[in-house]
């Protein structure tokens, strides 16, 4: 089983929200058994979605092979003025350049949602990111976790995620893996 940990944030900081969950969920998959890859869109080089292009530029084509390749998705969230960052969605924009595919877009994909924000509003970035992996035909887990920044850390200094988070991502991970295993959806 391959998963990949789809880092939406525009943030480089191996400290950072993004950087800390994505970490953190790759070292329990790896415990789990699960070959897993953090793709950070920071690093990624994808640029702006254009349909005018005869061939998708190389970061685009890397993007969709680790997508396309992968069975169940994490995709990984802040929430910025009430939904996604606009370079996540164009990063999932990119993915119609499998259009022509036997199996197009993430179709049957698993994808486990997180989202965090400074205040409870963490559930908007979760049903944009819901609508988006539906109408790229993946199987967006119905259990999700949105997170309120505030809580999400035991201290600032530290850094280390609150137990009561850790048991919501692991319980995350336990039901796309399962799911996957189980061929639920595929």
């Amino acid at each position: 089983m391959k998963a990949i940990i789809f880092n939406g944030a525009l943030e480089r900081r191996p400290l950072s929200t993004s950087g800390v969950l994505a970490g953190y969920l790759s070292q329990k998959l790896q415990a789990a058994g699960v070959d897993n890859q953090i793709f950070n869109l920071a690093d990624a080089g994808i640029p702006l979605f254009d349909v005018t292009l005869t061939k998708p530029p190389h970061a685009v084509e890397v993007m969709n092979k680790l997508f396309l390749d992968a069975d169940v998705h994490f995709w990984l969230s802040p929430l910025y003025h009430g939904s996604i960052p606009g370079a996540m969605k164009n990063c999932l924009d990119w993915l119609e350049v499998s259009a022509k595919l036997p199996r197009p877009y993430l179709t049957d994909k698993t994808v486990g949602l997180v989202c965090w924000a400074d205040g409870a509003q963490a559930m908007q970035g979760i049903n944009t990111m819901d609508a988006v992996a539906k109408a790229l035909r993946a199987w967006p887990l119905p259990f999700s976790v949105p997170i309120v920044r505030g809580n999400l850390f035991e201290s600032n200094e530290s850094r280390d995620i609150s137990q009561a988070y850790k048991n919501k991502l692991d319980l995350l991970m336990n039901i796309a893996t399962t799911k996957v295993i189980a061929g639920v959806g595929q």
